[in-house]
Order: structure tokens, then C-alpha cells, then sequence
């Protein structure tokens, strides 16, 4: 028993000292049947609930209709006012049975759109698997996979646009499409009902259209060209953009020759045949019907919107256009009158200024839809732009005032040796902001432009809608890569009229669907392009172009417009090569708006290197243009009003930094500019030294009953002082020649002196003070007699103004006239007191009356009571000082002399 015992005990010892084994580790091989098992219960989640979803969105696709498989349904397009101006799509087709196409045109369209046609089932699920990784990468909806079956349920049933449920809806109606029709009759719808340009349906419509040929007279290059066009088929119209429409001629035929359609041979010759040789001549072309430059516009905006297709599905399109103003463009623009020669052209865009609508487009002289779009094509803006690119940023981002000063200076472009010059040749020195702008002076827009640096200058035309990638200082003036049309420039100014918020132009408003129910709004949201401060500042500038600068030729009596003109250059080669004159230009521009209305026009050839010749009839054509139909079109144009942002202050022409006018400032230095509220400059030029006119006409008169002394004097502030503020007098008093002390301080020009006593003399000043100014004294001298009795004045009994006075107070010489007398006194016959003695070299005033206690002093020079007063400025013998003592003043036996 004990053994066993031991025996279990042992064994349970022999256990314990035994390692112990670690838990096992699960291996990576666990893990990974753990992600394998959830990627495909995932996926076959997806797979579910995506299958869920298709056929949730199949459901809901429309029926095949094969009279809509067939057939485009007409679309209305709207005026303004909701009538109809154009039904789209009845015009003729010509309809191409299958087995009418040529094998080449097939093979092109095929190799353009769907070369797997033939192969797949409805949906090309080996291009499908391309487009979803370039969708991964760009987005949804940035590449397509659409076979040729899928874009005829596209074109027929479906709105266009880039969702989820429209693609699942496309392919299940393919699917249904492949099994009720043959791959040949697929085709064929196709090919009649793809929209090829404008109104105009189908491949044997096209090229009928463009090269006045039936499909089976094609050439290589002319169907190339054709199956290029429904990808873009208003961008690639022959007729209208020849150089995009041969590049991408020439991608077709690349497709070709990489699909084995053609040989490399056969490729490179067509490539070489200018796309423009074989298209109809001009006069031969079909026209667009009413207001062609108009549904132009339209047609551009639906295809930029993706909505071109459904112009073939009867929706009505609500645009902008006023059919009088219109009509008003295209009659101004056929007159021939306004041009130098048979082959000038012109191009206008009508916007109404707060919404960006567009109201009119005049796309050249008797422009028929056949040929170039002159307000839709692009040329360099020339003087336009500077607004955009250097003082509109200026004022935006420095807060420049439009009196900022500039300088026209011989300037070569920053970091190069390379001159900048005038129109003219010339240097106008110092300027300010605003007359270089309206002179359209080139070297300060450069030096602005410079100022203002690249960047900010790009933001800003980018916020106008003018697009801008690398730009330079030769930018600045309208040359260069950069080229706009006159609905981008339109744009752009509209903004400056509107407080600086833009809308880009748009033709189309809205449409509305077959349903008459669903409506896609296509206004384009507005947006602030600038503060208000800088689009008025711009604008104030903008109306003197048309008043002292470039564009009077533009103005509009009693209409308030601002504007801007522009000119381009030939390249100094162009002009050699071409032997061209230096007066010669290629574009003449002008741009101007109202509160209502904004223009723009450009005039100039369809051939860059055809110059513009003649001013009257040439560079002055597109402000010709404008005056007419802004004479005619415009009802009430308000006037631009100044925000709250903005005020406006006279200034130093030329002071740097810029300093307010003073009234010394001379009147041809003076310039009333605008400035950011809160930016007025705090300097006010005034000279360092300013010589205040003193007090004139200075009296003092005692009262015997109060005992005080009443002062009075004159004071005629010139205009040119009143910059300084309101006059201040410092009135002293000094008695019996002791020092002087301050009375008083007072703005009227009278004073009393309490407390006088008999016996005593005064002697009283007067300075005036104007700012920090002090002028001379004035001063007077009043002698108050011990005598009791105050002297009565006698009354004038001599009306001859002949006075009498006794020989013993005072004697006259009339034979010394160069004022030589006795050691007592001397004056004229009017001049006599017994008191008072006057001085050597005084003359007297024969209309001047005194009596024994007071002496009278009209234009005479004197000195009395040994005051040391001078006599009146006006003494025509030489004499100094102020005027005397007025001769009314009677005081109790005292007299008074002035200085």
C-alpha cells in the first residue's frame, strides 16, 4: 500500500518537474483564409445588393421607342420673354440607309467609337474594365466606356447625365436593344441620328453640309474628319474652327491605322491635306436661320453643359436674348459705312451688366452661321487688360487712391534690357494713376503690373473669368499667348459696373425636359471678384477714358458710361516680313458699360497679318459700333454710384507719399481722387513759410461813462488761407510806453479794455493767428486828457472840405511838398490839432476835418502823441504803415494815431 503510495507520489514529482508546453500559435495561415473568406463574403454582398440595385434601376428605364430610335424631336428655343425664336431640328435630313455607307466611313466611325462592335453584346466589358480604373483615378464619370449601342439609348431615351442609376438604366436598355435589333440597324441609327453640328443630324446630312458632297464622293480625310465630330460637334466644326477640327481629323486617322483600317501610307497623306481645301466655299454654304450668332452661344453653352443630346429629344431651351436689341447688332454691324474696307470685320457681345446675360451677340457683317464667329473668337485684348492685370489689382490688394502717382519714364521690362515704349513715342513725366490709365499710357501699366507681381495679377483676371497660366509684364499690355473674345472681356468689365461681383455670360437660363416637368437651371452662380471700393474706383477712372483719353469717340451725351479702348501690335518681323507699316495694327478693341448695359467690340480681318489701316474708319470702328447700339438699346441707365467704401479728398498731383491740397497748393497741382475709406492721407501740404496779412482798419474809442476803451478792426481772410482754419486775434496793450501785455484772445474782431485812465496813454495791437501762423501787429494809440468837459464834434460847415484852423496850432506849407516844416507841425490844409504834432514827411488829407483835441487822419502818414505810428500803406508819396485814426471818433479831450 505504501508502495503504491510512493510509487503515485514519485510519479506526481516526476510530473511536476517536467517543462510545461506554451500554447501553440496560430499560424499566418489562419489569418489569411480569414481575409480570403471576408473579401468574398464582401464581395458577395456587393454582388447582391448591387444586383438589387440594377435591377431595382432597370425597373424604372423607359420602353424602347422606335419612332425616338429614329427620329430627333424638335426643341423650342425661348426669347427673354418666353417666345419661341427657333423650333431646332426640322430642318432636312438626309437619311443613309446601312448598305448605302461607304466600308470607309464605317470603319472610321468604328476605330473613332466602338471598333469591338461587332464583338460585344451591348456593353464592352473589356473597355468597360479600362474606363473603371481611369474612373478610380479621375472620379466618377471622367472617362466613358459607351458603345455605339449605348449612345443611341443615350441619345434617345435618357437625360445625360453622369449617375449611377442613367448608366445602369443605358445598359440594361442596350442589353434589350441588342436583342430586338441587328447589329446593321444599330448602326444605321447611329449614324443618321448623331448630332454633328448646330441643328444638323446625321453623317449624310453632314456631308452635305460641309463639303456639299454625298457620302459615297468622300474622300479619306472628309470622312475622317466627319467621325471625328460627334464627340464636340460645335468645337469641331470645320467651318468655324478649321485648326481643331484638323487635329482631331488627324487623331482619327492615327485610330485607323492602329486598328488596320488603313495603311501608314494612306494615313500620313491624308494627314497632309489641310482640312480647309475641300470644305464648301462660303457663298455656297447653307445658312442657320434667325439670329445665327445667337443659337451659336446657345449651342456652345448646352454642349459645355453635356446637354447637346437631348436638343434632339424636344426639350425647350429659355434664353437671355432680346430680339430688338439683336436686331439692333446685327444692323449696326452689316452697315458698311462704319469700315475701312469690303473685308473688315467685327464681332459684339451684349450683356446685361447685373445678371451676365447675355442679351445679344453680332457675329460679324451679314454673319450667317457659315463662317467664323467674330464675338466667339479669340485675339489678343491689346490695352483692354489693363484695368484686369495692373490697376484693378493695385487698388485691391495696396489700396492705391486713383491720384497714386506714377511716372512715364523711358523703362526697359524688370531683368531685361528690352525697352518698353508709348503709342506715341513720348514721356509724360509724373502722372497720376488715374491719367495713366485713361491715357492708356504703356510703361506705368508695366511698372504697375510689376508693382502689383504676377501672382496677384493672375488671381485677379482669374476671378473675371480670364484665364491665365504663366504670365509675364508684357502681358500687362494686352500681347502675348493670351486671347480672349469679346464675351470673356464682356464678362469681365460687367463686374467693375455691378460692385465688383461677376457672373460668367450665359446665353441659357434653363431647360426644360420632354416632360415639361424636370428643369435644369444653367445660371451660373454669382461670385465676388472684387471689393465695391475697387470696382467703382476703376469705374470713376474708366468714365474719363471717354471724356479727356482715348474713347470720345464712344460718348454718349448725358449717359453715364465707363469703358476702355485697345489696340494691338504687329511683331517688328510681322511688320518686315509683311511689309507693313508701323501705324499698321491687327486688333482695335473697346469695351463699355453702363448701369445697364455692357458691350464689348472688336474689329479687325479674319487674316491676323490683313492690318487695320486707317483711324476713322478703322481703329475707331468698334467705339462707332458701341455708340450706336448704346444710343439705341439703352432705356434709363441710372448713374454709378460711390459705395460707402470709398471717398474722395483733393490732392498734390505728384507728392509721394500723397498729400493733401491746401489752398496754397497751385490749381494745376490740385487732383480730386478717390481713395479706400480709411486711407486719406494725414499730411496736408502747406509751405514752410506763410506771411498772414495783419488786422486792418484797427480803432479805439474811450467811454466816459464806464471807464473802458471799445476796440474795434477788420480782418479779410484771402481764400488761399482758408485751409488754416478760422482766425484768432491776440489783442496787447502797452500804457504810457511800458511793456506790453495780452487783453485778450478772441475770434470776433472787437475787444474792450475795462479800467482806462485819464491822463494816461495806450497804445493797442492786434495780430491775427491761423494755425500755427501769427501775423504782424496792428496797432493804435489813444492819449486820454485830464479835461473834465468832454469836446462835442462841431459839425462839417465847410462842404468844400476847406478846413479853417487858427495859424498858432497849426501851419500850412503849400510850397513844400516834399514835406519839409517846422520844428511844431506840418501837414496839408485838412491836418490840425492843438495836441497833436505832426511828423516829418506827413502828409496830410485835404478831405480830412479835425478840431483842437483830435486829429483827423484820412490817407495821411502822421505820428501823434509821440506814438511812433505810421501812416496808411495807400499814401502814394511813400508813406508806411496802416491807415490812421478815423476822424469820427470823439473822445474827451484825447487823440489817437494808428499804426
Amino acid at each position: 500500500m505504501s508502495d503504491n503510495i510512493n510509487s503515485r507520489t514519485a510519479r506526481r514529482k516526476q510530473q511536476e518537474t517536467k517543462p510545461k508546453k506554451k500554447p501553440g500559435k496560430k499560424g499566418p495561415k489562419g489569418w489569411f483564409k480569414k481575409i480570403i473568406m471576408a473579401i468574398v463574403i464582401a464581395g458577395l454582398a456587393v454582388l447582391v445588393g448591387g444586383g438589387a440595385l440594377f435591377a431595382f434601376y432597370a425597373s424604372t428605364a423607359p420602353d424602347l421607342d422606335e419612332e425616338l430610335l429614329k427620329d430627333p424631336l424638335t426643341s423650342n428655343f425661348l426669347t427673354k420673354d418666353g417666345d419661341v425664336f427657333l423650333k431646332f431640328g426640322t430642318e432636312k435630313r438626309d437619311y443613309v440607309p446601312y448598305d448605302e455607307i461607304p466600308e470607309q466611313m464605317k470603319d472610321a466611325i468604328l476605330a473613332t467609337e466602338d471598333v469591338r462592335f461587332f464583338k460585344h453584346g451591348g456593353i464592352d466589358f473589356y473597355r468597360l474594365g479600362g474606363a473603371v480604373l481611369a474612373n478610380f483615378r479621375g472620379g466618377f464619370g471622367s472617362q466613358g466606356a459607351s458603345t455605339l449601342t449605348q449612345q443611341v439609348i443615350k441619345n434617345s431615351f435618357l437625360k445625360d447625365e453622369k449617375t449611377l442609376k442613367r448608366k445602369a438604366q443605358e445598359a440594361w436598355l442596350a442589353f434589350k436593344l441588342e436583342r430586338e435589333y441587328s447589329k446593321e440597324e444599330i448602326f444605321e441609327m447611329y449614324f443618321n441620328k448623331v448630332l454633328m453640328s448646330g441643328n444638323r443630324y446625321g453623317f449624310g446630312t453632314g456631308a452635305n453640309y460641309f463639303f456639299g458632297k454625298k457620302l459615297n464622293e468622300l474622300e479619306l480625310p472628309e470622312m475622317a474628319m466627319l467621325a471625328g465630330m460627334p464627340q464636340y460637334p460645335n468645337g469641331y466644326n470645320p467651318f468655324k474652327h478649321p485648326e481643331r477640327a484638323e487635329k482631331r481629323r488627324n487623331i482619327v486617322l492615327t485610330l485607323m491605322h492602329r486598328h488596320e483600317k488603313i495603311t501608314k501610307e494612306e494615313m500620313e497623306a491624308a494627314k497632309k491635306v489641310p482640312v480647309t481645301s475641300t470644305l464648301l466655299p462660303e457663298e455656297e454654304r447653307q445658312t442657320n436661320g434667325k439670329y445665327p450668332a445667337y443659337v451659336d452661344a446657345v449651342l456652345d453653352e448646352l454642349e459645355e453643359a453635356g446637354y447637346s443630346d437631348l436638343l434632339a429629344e424636344g426639350i425647350t431651351v429659355q434664353t437671355s436674348l432680346d430680339p430688338k436689341v439683336q436686331e439692333t447688332v446685327e444692323a449696326a454691324i452689316d452697315d458698311p459705312s462704319y469700315y475701312e474696307s469690303d473685308e473688315m470685320q467685327a464681332g459684339m457681345t451684349v450683356l446685361d451688366t447685373k445678371t451676365g446675360a447675355i442679351v445679344a451677340i453680332g457675329g460679324g457683317r451679314e454673319y450667317a452661321g457659315r463662317n467664323l464667329n467674330f464675338a466667339e473668337q479669340k485675339r489678343q485684348p491689346g490695352s483692354v487688360i489693363k484695368p484686369i492685370l495692373s490697376y484693378g489689382p493695385a487698388i485691391e490688394n495696396f489700396s492705391w487712391s486713383t491720384g497714386q502717382k506714377v511716372v512715364d519714364e523711358p523703362y526697359k521690362y524688370k531683368g531685361t534690357n528690352k525697352s518698353i515704349n508709348n503709342a506715341d513715342g513720348r514721356f509724360l513725366g509724373t502722372l497720376t494713376m488715374r491719367e495713366a490709365l485713361y491715357y492708356s499710357r504703356n510703361i506705368p501699366a508695366v511698372k504697375v503690373f510689376e508693382e502689383v507681381g504676377a501672382k496677384n495679377a493672375k488671381a485677379f483676371a482669374s476671378g473675371l473669368g480670364l484665364p491665365y497660366d504663366k504670365i509675364s509684364s508684357g502681358n500687362a499690355l494686352g500681347g502675348g499667348e493670351y486671347e480672349f473674345s469679346t464675351i470673356q472681356m464682356a464678362g469681365a468689365y460687367a463686374a467693375f459696373g455691378n460692385g465688383g461681383i461677376y457672373t460668367k455670360p450665359h446665353a441659357v437660363t434653363e431647360i426644360t425636359l420632354r416632360d415639361g416637368k424636370t428643369k435644369k437651371n444653367l445660371r451660373p452662380d454669382p461670385v465676388t471678384a472684387m471689393k465695391d471700393s475697387t470696382a467703382y474706383m476703376i469705374t470713376d477712372v474708366l468714365r474719363d477714358v471717354l471724356t479727356y483719353g482715348t474713347a470720345k469717340n464712344a460718348a454718349i451725351s448725358g449717359m453715364d458710361i465707363a469703358g476702355k479702348t485697345g489696340t494691338t501690335n504687329y511683331a517688328a518681323d510681322t511688320i518686315k516680313k509683311n511689309n507693313l507699316k508701323n501705324t499698321d495694327v491687327p486688333d482695335t478693341w473697346f469695351t463699355g458699360y453702363t448701369t445697364e448695359y455692357t458691350i464689348s467690340t472688336w474689329g479687325g480681318y479674319a487674316d491676323y497679318k490683313t492690318p487695320i489701316s486707317t483711324y476713322d474708319k478703322g481703329r475707331y470702328v468698334p467705339q462707332k459700333l458701341f455708340k450706336t447700339v448704346m444710343s439705341s438699346i439703352a432705356s434709363n441707365p441710372g448713374q454709378f454710384s460711390q459705395p460707402n467704401s470709398v471717398e474722395q479728398a483733393a490732392i498734390v498731383k505728384g507728392s509721394d507719399p500723397l498729400a493733401l491740397a491746401s489752398s496754397f497748393t497751385p490749381s494745376n497741382l490740385v487732383r480730386t481722387e478717390l481713395f479706400v475709406r480709411g486711407t486719406l492721407p494725414t499730411q496736408q501740404e502747406v509751405p514752410e513759410e506763410i506771411s498772414l496779412p495783419s488786422p486792418t482798419d484797427l480803432t479805439a474809442q474811450f467811454d466816459a461813462n464806464t471807464n473802458s476803451i471799445q476796440l474795434e478792426w477788420n480782418y479779410d481772410v484771402p481764400d488761399e488761407f482758408d485751409d488754416l482754419g478760422d482766425p484768432v486775434f491776440n489783442v496787447g496793450v502797452s500804457v504810457d510806453g511800458g511793456a506790453t501785455q495780452n487783453i485778450t484772445t478772441t475770434s470776433d474782431e472787437s475787444a474792450v479794455f475795462s479800467g482806462a485812465e485819464l491822463g494816461k496813454t495806450y497804445t493797442f495791437s492786434v495780430s491775427a493767428s491761423m494755425g500755427e501762423y501769427t501775423s504782424g501787429p496792428t496797432s493804435t494809440t489813444l492819449l486820454l486828457e485830464g479835461a473834465d468837459e468832454p469836446v462835442i464834434e462841431e459839425p462839417d460847415d465847410n462842404p468844400d472840405g476847406q478846413i479853417d484852423v487858427p495859424n498858432s496850432d497849426n501851419e500850412d506849407n503849400e510850397e513844400d511838398d516834399d514835406g519839409s516844416s517846422d520844428q511844431n507841425n506840418q501837414g496839408n490844409s485838412g491836418q490840425g490839432n492843438s495836441n497833436n504834432q505832426g511828423n516829418q514827411g506827413d502828409q496830410g488829407n485835404s478831405n480830412n476835418q479835425g478840431n483842437q483835441n483830435n486829429q483827423g487822419q484820412g490817407q495821411g502818414q502822421g505820428q501823434g502823441n509821440q506814438s511812433g505810428s505810421q501812416g496808411n500803406q495807400n499814401n502814394p508819396d511813400g508813406g508806411q504803415g496802416d491807415q490812421g485814426s478815423n476822424p469820427n471818433i470823439s473822445t474827451p479831450n484825447s487823440s489817437q494815431s494808428t499804426n
